[in-house]
């Protein structure tokens, strides 16, 4: 009783500048801002297509925009939060200055989402997510909603793992993102050629109007995130919450928040670190290994990895929620000799840090 609450960012969410796409079984805490949900979904190349075993999970699509008016609007209802709005410098510890201006120090609780990319540690591995993303309007009916395409690997893979996510909001209108996984990001006109192309090409619509753009890059590392820094307390991707694999982070997150909400109320404190799994790390690791180092192609993995297994069983492996029995059903659906070596290669490293006995791999 008596906190407060000071949120501070740069700019004022008042644009529709991203969407969070994840799949879920339950009805999540912001059910409420779900734009839409699919039931279906695909996964496909120029010779298969893949309609994925979903076992109860849904895809569902949060705009940016709603995301914010919901947050805020709540916000608005409670004295004991503020807003603030200005460039963050991080001071000494435990204070920050907003536009040269101390505006907290002393005891106050500092919880940090800015992700400040660091100097690369030593064996680890570094990819990046990156996407353009453009929600278009066609002039006539295109789009079958019944389902989404999470994965489209018909792209050219010079690059690396490339592929195409689609997602249908209606008949007329729809999300597609030109997605890659790769070490370097793209020059911003190759990202609309591989759009336009694809529309062209594989759908077959060429006349069509732009609503609205996105562009994001995703950090796809198994680095070690600081649990704390600038005498706060790091949440988010800054956290290490980005799924090392996948680049998922929304549901993460919101793990994270109530790991901090529950230690809060015990507490008064948030947790000293973010849980941590190691088993799961060690799996983010080969699999960053075998694509760092060209040993297979993003394509077949994943395409390989959905036709050989439910989608429902992926998506809790994806989760970090699976039981080692049910990990190495999956693990045994995949190229074993690549694997395998890739697997030993990194328990030797993890061994050589100390990393698997610090709490626990089967944690």
């Amino acid at each position: 009783m008596g906190k407060k609450i000071l949120l501070i960012d740069r700019d004022a969410k008042n644009k529709n500048d991203r969407t969070w796409c994840f799949w879920e079984k339950e009805d999540g805490f912001f059910e409420n801002v779900v734009r839409k949900r699919w039931n279906n979904l695909v996964v496909q190349d120029e010779k298969i297509r893949t309609d994925l075993d979903m076992g109860g999970y849904t895809y569902k699509m949060i705009r940016g925009l709603d995301f914010y008016f919901t947050c805020f609007s709540t916000f608005s209802l409670y004295p004991d939060i503020d807003v603030v709005y200005g460039d963050i410098d991080f001071a000494e510890s435990g204070s920050i200055k907003i536009d040269g201006e101390v505006l907290l120090q002393g005891n106050a609780i500092l919880f940090n989402s800015i992700h400040i990319a660091g100097e690369n540690q030593n064996g680890k591995y570094y990819l990046r997510q990156h996407f353009r993303g453009w929600v278009i309007e066609t002039s006539q009916y295109q789009f079958d909603t019944s389902y989404g395409i999470l994965m489209d690997f018909s792209m050219d893979q010079h690059h690396g793992t490339t592929f195409v996510y689609l997602l249908p909001l209606a008949e007329h209108l729809g999300l597609v993102e030109y997605t890659l996984f790769t070490k370097n990001i793209l020059q911003p006109q190759e990202y609309d050629e591989q759009l336009k192309k694809y529309l062209s090409q594989k759908l077959g619509i060429t006349d069509f109007k732009i609503i609205e753009k996105e562009f994001g890059v995703i950090p796809m590392t198994n680095a070690v995130f600081p649990a704390t820094q600038n005498g706060g307390f790091n949440i988010g991707t800054a956290g290490g919450q980005t799924k090392p694999s996948t680049g998922y982070t929304f549901q993460f997150i919101q793990k994270q928040a109530t790991e901090i909400v529950d230690e809060l109320i015990k507490t008064g404190k948030p947790p000293a670190h973010s849980k941590a799994n190691k088993r799961f790390h060690f799996y983010d690791s080969t699999l960053l290994h075998i694509l760092s180092d060209d040993i297979l192609s993003g394509k077949e993995i994943f395409t390989r990895l959905f036709q050989k297994n439910k989608a429902s069983a992926v998506f809790k492996f994806l989760d970090n929620e699976t039981s080692l029995r049910e990990d190495l059903q999956i693990i045994n659906s995949l190229p074993k000799k690549e694997f395998l070596s890739a697997g030993l290669k990194e328990i030797i490293k993890l061994l050589r840090t100390g990393f698997l006995f610090d709490r626990g791999f089967s944690k």
